[in-house]
């Protein structure tokens, strides 16, 4: 696979996480290159801490892993949208989604 086209226009691209089975939208991550490599080589989300600086593997210290079904890219090839089997909670407030506060 050429993981190069998707890092044409910046090092990190955003990554949507959605619940395969219900198309729930759970997350929003980034991924570098080598954290879109490793997702495709286990089966499993990893991604890129901005804040830290450093890879992680989405369930590692919680438990709450997201085994990947689908992988799509937007027309771009600048964003990806990757459905999920998730266990637990997505968010590390221990809510099943990180959008849960409507503000409108």
């Amino acid at each position: 696979m050429d993981f190069d086209k998707y890092f044409k226009k910046q090092e990190l691209i955003p990554a949507i996480i959605q619940e395969k089975s219900t198309g729930e939208v759970l997350m929003l991550a980034y991924m570098n290159r080598e954290s879109m490599e490793k997702t495709f080589e286990t089966g499993y989300t990893w991604f890129y801490s901005r804040s830290r600086q450093e890879l992680w593997n989405k369930g590692a210290t919680s438990g709450h892993f997201q085994k990947v079904c689908e992988i799509f890219s937007d027309c771009d090839d600048d964003t990806l949208l990757i459905t999920v089997e998730q266990t637990g909670a997505a968010c590390h407030t221990g809510n099943h989604s990180c959008f849960y506060t409507k503000i409108k």
